[in-house]
């Protein structure tokens, strides 16, 4: 639980530090945009440049996809089983491997920048806060994220700890983002999207990678992997460890400088219809973070180990089994957590007469926890206890006519804190024509209690006041009714496009009640507040996301979103909190968000790519709006090396991106950072 926000409302033009010539911001923007410019011309020739080997061919591994491909990609978060992009009726995006190694980020939350109406905010070092069409804060509440369908999300906060949301970015196959209510196809925490990491297969990544990267940022990132296979199971080991600087801190309390290792491995086989891969992996480091002016120096880590079987036939039937079970470690000083948790997922596709395409399936997961707590008055009660998890889930897809269809479906749901939840879905989709596809749905999704909500939490501020924020018992699931409609289509061979608008009504959302101040004793107030359900509202908006190939060496990626918000409470309630009040829901997403990746290929194994941003302005997180923009650099050294020269943030010294969540703290700065990084491959991939 965090505060709303930082007084401190620091514009771009305080943020230079003595010192620094004031033209330096605008003079590293001009050359950025002038080189960007400038290569159009350049990369005119460049099209008549062949490879001259078959090595070189196999080491343009960062060319990207088609446009006429990256429609028929089968992408599997949308309803659980292999569905190609132009038969989707909903908003998902494919944020590709190229895209996202040449965007030079070296973080999996930094990449989801790129995919449009996802917000990303850094907010120091080790933290960000993400959302989809809305609702963003710093646990990403409302998103469920993914890691091959196995899920990050934490009862504890009802959100993911980006800060362990890591794995080698090369490993990555895809990204798939869906924008809108998922719930009915993976159940709650689903409100406003699903963000599913896609991992290569061990076939994928045979081999030996080594990769050492060093910045003013990013101090270090090395990676080792080792593949190869052996009665038809091809495996991969991976170790991993990084080192980052902090970012500016204006109150020079510069704690949330951190590490971590890991090490992890995965083993696929396929065999005719059947395939299955097993995957796991440990980590370990630190996450530190600062409360007011105290640092803590929290240590974190833990593991999983996740396996899958499915069978797809040719007839277009299929199942899968898929179970995991994670442990997570957290000690905070004075509030920290232990969480074991198992899960066991089922799905079953047929299709059956008039001309239908049945699904269902169930889900379980199992979630023991225990609270650790130094001081007796900061704790959540009761500090052990488990949290469960059960759905059952059934969809029709019907083909009314050869190229429209009608899926229906429902998830039902019981947890240990809210009871039973529906959460029902309609969809339609029309193929106008070939590679032209018109989409809408209804759906409904809840966000379940956290342990937080429903528990009590004790704070002792200081020697006159003492602060108890209670659970309430009574806290339902927060709801979602969400109305979509879409278009996507290849307008030519080198455009394509994909638009979607929204509108979603949200009741039951978390609030405050109104602080109730107590005298205990002479000079010593007891102040009370405890969760509700009292905020309402709606967002609304569309996105906007074309894809152009303006030469046949030179993609450009460019995406456009826009949000509208309005909420309401119904009685009292208390703005603590960057979630919970109001003005922090309607005032803590952009209003505007554009971004632009150009991906360029250069004679002479050249590379280079740059990434433009904008946000408009957080008024809630007293956070002004940025532009900025990314530059990489790579060019091939033989058959087998690769270096790369990257720039990021280029456009003033250090900009704010989301408040601190305590209103005694500064705002903090994310730093303008190069790195420069070697890449060893023993052979292409």
């Amino acid at each position: 639980m965090k505060p709303a926000s930082s007084p401190h409302d620091v514009h771009s033009d305080t943020l230079a530090p003595a010192g620094e010539p004031i033209f330096a911001g605008t003079l590293c923007k001009a050359l950025s945009v002038a080189f960007f410019l400038a290569l159009f011309g350049l990369n005119a020739n460049a099209r008549q440049v062949e490879h001259s080997s078959a090595d070189d061919r196999s080491m343009q591994s960062l060319r990207q996809l088609s446009l006429e491909q990256l429609g028929n990609i089968r992408v599997t978060t949308y309803n659980k089983t292999p569905t190609e992009l132009w038969h989707t009726p909903a908003a998902v995006y494919i944020l590709s491997r190229q895209e996202i190694l040449r965007s030079g980020v070296t973080t999996i939350a930094d990449a989801l920048r790129l995919v449009p109406g996802v917000e990303v905010g850094r907010m120091a070092s080790n933290s960000w806060a993400i959302g989809i069409r809305g609702l963003q804060n710093n646990f990403s509440k409302s998103v469920l994220v993914l890691v091959d369908g196995r899920s990050l999300y934490s009862p504890l906060f009802a959100g993911t700890y980006w800060d362990i949301v890591d794995l080698p970015l090369r490993d990555i196959d895809r990204i798939e983002v869906i924008r809108g209510p998922g719930g009915t196809i993976w159940g709650p925490n689903a409100a406003n999207g699903v963000i599913n990491i896609v991992t290569r297969s061990a076939a994928q990544t045979q081999g030996v990678t080594a990769d050492t990267l060093a910045g003013n940022q990013e101090r270090t990132i090395d990676d080792f992997q080792f593949g190869s296979s052996a009665h038809d199971i091809h495996y991969r080991l991976y170790g991993r460890g990084f080192d980052r600087a902090p970012e500016y801190h204006y109150d020079r309390i510069n704690d949330d400088a951190w590490h971590q290792e890991r090490l992890g491995f995965r083993a696929d086989r396929a065999s005719g219809s059947d395939s299955w891969f097993i995957e796991g992996g440990s980590y370990r480091g630190d996450s530190p973070r600062i409360l007011g002016t105290k640092p803590f120096d929290d240590e974190v880590s833990g593991g999983s180990l996740n396996f899958r079987w499915e069978r797809n036939q040719p007839s277009g039937n299929g199942l899968y089994v898929q179970a995991y079970f994670a442990r997570t470690l957290r000690t905070h000083d004075p509030l920290g957590e232990t969480r074991n948790t198992a899960e066991v997922d089922f799905l079953q596709h047929f299709h059956a007469p008039g001309r239908q395409q049945i699904s269902y399936g169930g889900t379980f997961r199992w979630s023991p926890y225990r609270i650790i707590s130094t001081d007796p008055s900061d704790t959540i009660l009761p500090e052990r206890n488990t949290d469960s998890l059960l759905t059952l889930f059934g969809q029709d897809e019907l083909q009314l006519r050869p190229n429209l269809t009608l899926t229906g479906g429902l998830k039902l749901e019981e947890n240990n804190y809210s009871g039973i939840d529906l959460q029902p879905s309609l969809r339609l989709l029309l193929l106008a024509r070939p590679h032209q596809a018109l989409w809408g749905g209804i759906t409904r999704a809840v966000t379940t209690p956290s342990d937080l909500e429903e528990g009590q939490y004790i704070h002792v501020g200081g020697p006159s006041v003492y602060l108890q924020l209670l659970g309430n018992r009574r806290f339902m699931s927060e709801d979602v009714l969400g109305y979509e409609a879409g278009y996507r289509g290849l307008v030519s061979g080198r455009f394509y496009i994909d638009l979607s608008t929204f509108w979603n009504q949200y009741t039951h959302l978390q609030s405050f009640s109104a602080r109730a101040d107590i005298p205990a004793a002479p000079g010593v107030t007891d102040v009370t507040i405890q969760y509700e359900n009292r905020i309402s509202g709606s967002t609304s908006g569309f996105e906007i996301a074309p894809q152009i190939s303006i030469l046949p060496r030179w993609r450009l990626n460019v995406g456009y979103s826009f949000l509208s918000s309005v909420f309401s409470v119904a009685g009292a309630a208390s703005d603590i909190s960057s979630s919970g009040s109001v003005n922090t829901y309607e005032h803590s997403t952009p209003k505007h968000m554009v971004f632009a990746q150009s991906i360029i290929d250069l004679p002479l194994g050249i590379s280079f790519d740059q990434s433009f941003r904008f946000s408009s302005a957080l008024p809630a997180q007293k956070v002004p709006s940025y532009e900025t923009m990314d530059l990489h650099l790579a060019k091939k050294l033989g058959s087998r090396l690769m270096l790369e020269v990257v720039g990021q943030n280029l456009f003033q010294p250090r900009h704010v991106e989301w408040g601190t969540g305590d209103p005694t703290q500064p705002d903090v700065g994310i730093e303008r950072a190069a790195y420069a990084s070697l890449i060893f491959r023993s052979r292409a991939r």
